[in-house]
């Protein structure tokens, strides 16, 4: 009886014992249960925002060219309003069309020294732009720097430029004319003349709002003109300098056009006179959207290298 009563209940706990080593595995299994899906999360979670994010693209770029395109749309529009109305004499987007492939099928033609291409007459007025503006650049920036850097003379200079800048670019054509004798060399002294004084006024204004506080140091550290220069005046006037450089591109290519309907010879705005001469409304149809295409090339260009050396808020 008594042993009885002590072996029963050491017969039920005998199998206790068993236990502890069935209880690891079902922790181990469960530890590596709960680590499977984070091993698998990685490959679902890309294919899970891979729609979202292409629909975000999408979105972002219908928002940027929609204005654009209904802008253009909008131009055309009217275009072909004007165009419909009896006795206007411009000619339709289709027909403006069709001309502009038979001018652009062979862009680089010579029939005769006045007879040529629309692309020999662009880069005939890009060159001379070139010219007459690298020339500007040469003459205005120092003297931007001169003028900024010494108040005698930005004194002496400043009535001067007061007096000639808000002078027609044109009225300096007959001028040029009359020294150079030539009508290449006249329209490059138009660009000349018209590109240099935003370059001129740009570049003394970045001097002149250069901290005190740099100029200071300066003179504290005896540096020479040249690392005044160098090292404090043209880095923080470089972002000035640049705004003139974009002023000045853009005010010479309009310039250029207009001397050179008075001037003849090979460019886009002798084309364009030529054209009238000839009552092809269609093709000056096509070289106003030539001028501006190249207008808009040249600023987009001055600006990306203008964002390589400014601020970011002067990029903004």
């Amino acid at each position: 009886m008594v042993s009885a009563v002590f072996h029963s209940p050491l017969e039920a706990v005998t199998p206790a014992p068993a236990t502890p080593a069935t209880v690891p595995p079902t922790k181990f299994a469960a530890a590596a249960a709960a680590t499977e899906p984070m091993q698998a999360a990685p490959e679902v979670l890309p294919r899970a925002t891979s729609p979202s994010l292409w629909r975000e693209r999408f979105a972002a770029f219908f928002r940027a060219a929609l204005p654009p395109v209904l802008g253009m749309v909008f131009l055309v529009i009217v275009w072909e309003l004007v165009a419909g109305m009896s006795d206007s004499g411009i000619p339709t987007p289709l027909a403006t069309w069709t001309q502009a492939v038979g001018v652009f099928s062979d862009p680089f033609y010579q029939a005769g020294p006045n007879d040529q291409g629309v692309g020999w007459n662009v880069l005939m007025s890009l060159q001379r732009v070139a010219v007459g503006f690298g020339l500007a650049a040469l003459v205005g920036i120092p003297a931007g720097f001169a003028i900024g850097r010494f108040e005698f003379l930005s004194r002496m200079f400043n009535p001067l430029i007061s007096l000639l800048r808000p002078v027609s670019p044109l009225a300096w054509l007959p001028i040029g004319l009359l020294v150079f004798k030539g009508a290449n060399p006249a329209a490059i002294w138009t660009i000349f003349i018209c590109s240099i004084w935003p370059m001129i006024i740009n570049t003394a204004v970045g001097v002149q709002r250069v901290p005190q506080d740099y100029m200071n140091v300066a003179r504290v550290l005896n540096l020479s003109e040249w690392k005044i220069f160098t090292k404090i005046l043209f880095p923080a006037v470089l972002p000035y300098l640049l705004t003139g450089v974009r002023l000045a591109v853009g005010t010479a290519w309009l310039v250029i056009v207009a001397a050179e309907m008075l001037t003849g010879g090979v460019g886009i705005g002798f084309w364009i006179w030529d054209e009238w001469n000839n009552l092809n409304v269609a093709s000056i149809i096509i070289a106003i959207f030539v001028i501006g295409i190249v207008g808009l090339l040249l600023e987009f260009g001055l600006i990306k290298l203008a964002t390589l050396f400014t601020f970011e808020e002067v990029k903004s």
